[in-house]
């Protein structure tokens, strides 16, 4: 079980990594005036979704629902768990969110601020600290 444990938090860091970046991507492509420097944008954030971030996520979900269905009895007895899975099922959308916004970018598409891209970058922050506080503190 610790060796599970162990590949889900390395999972869960690299994804979230991945989530802090790629968003921040967004901000300075937002902002590039030069083709060059678009492409380049282009590249970054295509290698970074499909070959950390999605990879990444894929892991943290299979640890994870491992994890719980050796323990499922105990897990679905438990209202922090269920809110966890609501934080990460959010996580979930984010991230296919955040391939959509690539695929905007890719077709040069994209009709937002680099200001908005900085408020959007916000979010993987605070359901990180939601769900790390679910699942150390377990309130319920």
């Amino acid at each position: 079980m610790l060796w599970l444990k162990s590949f889900h938090l390395i999972a869960v860091v690299a994804w979230f990594a991945g989530l802090f970046y790629l968003p921040r991507l967004f901000v300075y492509h937002a902002m590039a005036e030069d083709a060059t420097l678009g492409a380049c944008f282009k590249t970054m954030e295509r290698k970074l979704f499909w070959a950390i971030m999605t990879p990444a996520a894929l892991l943290s979900l299979i640890t994870g629902a491992w994890m719980l269905a050796l323990h499922w009895q105990a897990y679905m007895q438990q209202l922090w768990i269920m809110a966890k899975l609501l934080l990460v099922a959010l996580l979930l959308l984010y991230h296919v969110y955040c391939g959509s916004l690539l695929n905007q970018f890719a077709a040069d598409k994209n009709a937002r601020s680099h200001v908005w891209y900085r408020w959007f970058n916000e979010a993987p922050t605070i359901l990180l600290v939601a769900i790390i506080l679910l699942a150390v503190i377990k309130p319920w």
